[in-house]
């Protein structure tokens, strides 16, 4: 699919009758989407990370969850399960005096336990975090979004990618990534996009994650964009976006 909906197929030029008017409605489309996700991309993100750290803490005890043996240890997983202990360590000394909370119980109880290291951790160290985790405890986590514990590991390696497009900036409604939500739980009938995930399936997946509130407030500016940007195109039609953004196959 081409992405630049404003260009002729054969010659990459301009389609007639654009106006800049429409491109900088485009750009600034994707700039609110941006804004709009990371808003809510915040509180995903406080969710699972309470989420597991309560879980952690309560299985493995408030300090054993840098031990490479409280997750699921195998010859595949090994590498990646250190690796990840050895960021979140380094993490934790980088931020000994930057956040108060770790100096605090670093200094009192020579450690600082998860509800408080996961507070620093980056939503990739988190999916991270959970794609290592014994299938039993992702399992248990899941259950509580009432997802597979699959289908959480892929919603929040997307989520990841995409909270690291609207950091820095890059366009978001031409969202693809071929690790595939699957949409039978999310959208039965929707056909999917060459085992692509579509920005249109993450925005759905998200409903297992918010409050039922927040997630309608979500989709409410997504559409109240949606339809703005409706209101400047002239010379395509706003299902041309739309079919990018997966809404439309």
């Amino acid at each position: 699919m081409d992405i630049n909906i404003f260009s002729k197929l054969k010659n990459g030029e301009y389609k007639d009758n654009v106006a800049f008017e429409e491109i900088f409605a485009l750009y600034q489309f994707d700039k609110n989407l941006k804004e709009i996700f990371l808003k809510y991309i915040l509180d995903f993100e406080l969710i699972i990370k309470s989420k597991i750290a309560n879980l952690f803490t309560e299985k493995y005890g408030i300090q054993n969850y840098l031990k490479a043996e409280n997750f699921d240890l195998n010859d595949k997983t090994e590498q990646h399960i250190h690796n990840l202990i050895g960021t979140v360590t380094q993490e934790i000394n980088y931020n000994y005096t930057k956040h108060s909370a770790v100096e605090h119980f670093t200094k009192k109880y020579g450690f600082a336990p998860l509800f408080v290291a996961i507070k620093i951790m980056s939503l990739g160290d988190v999916s991270r975090f959970y794609g290592v985790m014994k299938q039993k405890d992702r399992q248990q986590i899941s259950k509580k979004f009432n997802i597979p514990d699959n289908l959480l590991k892929q919603i929040l390696v997307n989520v990841t990618y995409v909270r690291n497009i609207c950091a820095h900036s890059d366009r978001l409604f031409t969202y693809r990534n071929k690790f595939y939500i699957s949409t039978k739980k999310i959208d039965p009938t929707y056909i999917k996009i060459e085992n692509q995930t579509s920005l249109y399936i993450l925005i759905k997946s998200m409903k297992f994650i918010l409050d039922k509130e927040k997630y309608e407030s979500f989709e409410k500016e997504l559409n109240v964009e949606i339809a703005n940007l409706k209101e400047q195109l002239k010379s395509i039609h706003i299902n041309d976006v739309l079919r990018i953004m997966g809404y439309i196959v």
